[in-house]
């Protein structure tokens, strides 16, 4: 048996990671740096590195365990959220390239399951790429996020999906009527057999141990491999690759399973062990089978292919999009988003050019063409998004909605009314005459310790979107805002910070993943004390030009005390607490008190 080549490895997983962290530091995801670095490094160009029997071996390991997390990150509950006229558009993203990628394919004389290969490839969407694209440009509470998460979802399930009948007919090894039905017959007991295990005996395997109080979160790794190698192996029984046993595994280890923290925790474990590790050996080695030959022999098939995969999935998706009433430009803007391709992409290719179903001209074709359309993803999405802006199109839709405010204080209080018009708010505070005093007031609150689960349980916090520590405590807002995170896995998290306190700062943050109330150091009494009296003015400023939050704390704050900007309004009318990480747009209005 070969014995693993150390320096070989040592040298493949530096440099994926100086190529992903390049691909990052320009806003593209890692596996396009990993994927170019193989190719710089390996056979292609370079020729200073090279596989070997044992790279490939923890490549293949690595891309089991990517697609595990690729199926724990998908949560089919949150298709809703794009609506069915979005749902409907994230298909024709699908259908409109895959069909022209097709035909594209037939008309170079290709195979028709080289043809089906690169339809797939075509047709795609990488998660990975909106994710960090939509972050970086403020997207991620408007209507065009959730129709790209919808869009991404699909592909990539749409993609399995064929990808499994493609293995189920290659493994029949002919048109025989009866091995092909025995085949499929495979196939479909597979999916079953691993859906009523997900629905059923997982969610019993996970009652048993939380009875049992077992939270070893060793235990809860051990197992969750055993489910997935079980899950892979069937996969192979029914004729089909591994990666789909995977796929299908880490789709039903989700939320409710398993304790939420341990599953958190086990989610970011699968996280570091396959996108920091095993992973990125796969898309290195990956690059070692580009050839560059392609750009002499097969130039006009690669242009093509490219252009097809642009324009099938920017206007496939626009042609969708047009019954939702939602508008041809927002159709068109949502298409450049689901431009790019990512892992699930490579994924089927390598192992298309592994099966010998494709050849290595036209994996290269796959692997440029995934590099070149995701190039085009920041900037057209900017154009569009843009676009829409100016025209006051671009539509807000949170996907977790509601408040939980920590303090029945004057402000607690002050926010809850401001927010209770469009929102559920529900006030949490440790006193019970506070709690009393804003039941009588009308308010929708409750009495309970915010460092216990079940008081946050009993508050519905899985279904909120933003909690809201607003006491005069520091350590209690942020380990209340912990407890959110990572229980609830609540998106936005904001706390009063008082500059009096000592024990937690402005720097624990980040580390929380929160943001600062007022956008400043805020002394809690002062203010409570106004509001009560009444002693304030509420005034409402529109902005005429963008502008970060602090910046403009830093612009309109006088004494250290005497303004506070409460509330920023958008164009739409929808408003949201004032807190550090936001920027207010050209014609957004901010309240302030004074």
């Amino acid at each position: 048996m070969e014995e693993l080549n150390i320096l070989n490895l040592l040298i493949i997983l530096t440099s994926a990671w100086l190529g992903g962290s390049a691909a990052k530091r320009m806003g593209y995801p890692a596996i396009l740096g990993e994927l170019i670095i193989g190719i710089l490094l390996g056979p292609a160009l370079l020729g200073l590195l090279e596989t070997s029997e044992m790279i490939n071996v923890l490549a293949e390991v690595g891309i089991i365990l990517l697609m595990v997390y690729i199926g724990m990150e998908i949560n089919f509950r949150d298709l809703g959220k794009a609506s069915w006229p979005g749902l409907l558009a994230a298909i024709g993203g699908f259908i409109v390239p895959f069909a022209l990628g097709y035909y594209t394919i037939i008309y170079f004389g290709g195979t028709q399951m080289a043809a089906i290969f690169v339809a797939i490839a075509v047709a795609v969407t990488s998660l990975a790429t909106k994710s960090r694209i939509l972050v970086d440009l403020k997207l991620l509470n408007t209507r065009i996020a959730y129709v790209l998460m919808a869009g991404a979802l699909i592909s990539d399930t749409l993609a399995l999906v064929i990808f499994a009948g493609i293995i189920s007919y290659v493994d029949a090894g002919s048109i025989d009527t009866l091995g092909l039905a025995w085949v499929a017959g495979k196939a479909i007991l597979f999916f079953v057999f691993t859906a009523l295990a997900g629905i059923y005996l997982l969610p019993l395997l996970g009652r048993f141990l939380m009875k049992s109080k077992i939270n070893s979160r060793t235990l809860h790794f051990t197992l969750i491999l055993i489910i997935v190698l079980g899950f892979s192996e069937l996969a192979e029984v029914a004729g089909l690759h591994s990666i789909l046993g995977a796929f299908m595994a880490g789709l039903f280890i989700r939320d409710g399973v398993f304790n939420r923290q341990i599953s958190k925790d086990i989610n970011n474990i699968f996280h570091d062990i396959s996108i920091g590790f095993l992973a990125p050996i796969f898309f290195v080695s990956a690059g070692f089978n580009v050839t560059l030959e392609v750009f002499q022999t097969d130039l006009v098939m690669l242009i093509v292919v490219t252009l097809v995969a642009m324009i099938g999935k920017i206007f496939g998706t626009a042609l969708f999009y047009l019954p939702s009433g939602y508008g041809w430009r927002e159709g068109i803007a949502v298409g450049t988003g689901m431009n790019g391709r990512g892992a699930v992409e490579i994924i089927i290719a390598g192992i298309g050019l592994q099966m010998g179903i494709i050849n290595n001209e036209i994996f290269s074709i796959l692997v440029f063409m995934a590099i070149f359309t995701t190039l085009t993803v920041p900037l057209f999405l900017t154009w569009t998004t843009n676009w829409l802006r100016k025209r006051n199109e671009l539509v807000h839709q949170e996907s977790r909605s509601g408040y939980i405010i920590l303090g029945a204080n004057p402000l607690g209080l002050y926010m809850a009314k401001k927010l209770q018009d469009k929102n559920e708010v529900v006030i949490i505070d440790a006193n019970r005459e506070m709690v009393a005093e804003a039941k009588t007031q009308g308010f929708n609150s409750m009495y309970g310790n915010i460092l216990k689960e079940e008081t946050m349980e009993d508050a519905k916090a899985i279904e909120k979107g933003t909690f809201i520590g607003l006491t005069g405590n520091n350590e209690i807002n942020f380990l209340a805002a912990q407890l959110a995170e990572d229980a609830f896995y609540i998106p936005n998290k904001i706390v009063l910070v008082s500059p009096s306190e000592t024990g937690a700062d402005v720097n624990m943050l980040d580390k929380i993943n929160a943001t600062s109330l007022f956008a400043n150091k805020t002394e809690l009494e002062p203010w409570a004390s106004k509001i009560s009296n009444g002693d304030f003015k509420e005034n409402t400023l529109t902005i005429k030009e963008e502008i970060s939050t602090r910046e403009w704390v830093k612009e309109h704050k006088g004494d250290k005390n005497s303004i506070l900007p409460f509330f920023i309004i958008n164009t739409e009318g929808i408003i949201r607490p004032f807190h550090y990480n936001d920027t207010i747009a050209e014609g957004e209005k901010v309240i302030y008190l004074e």
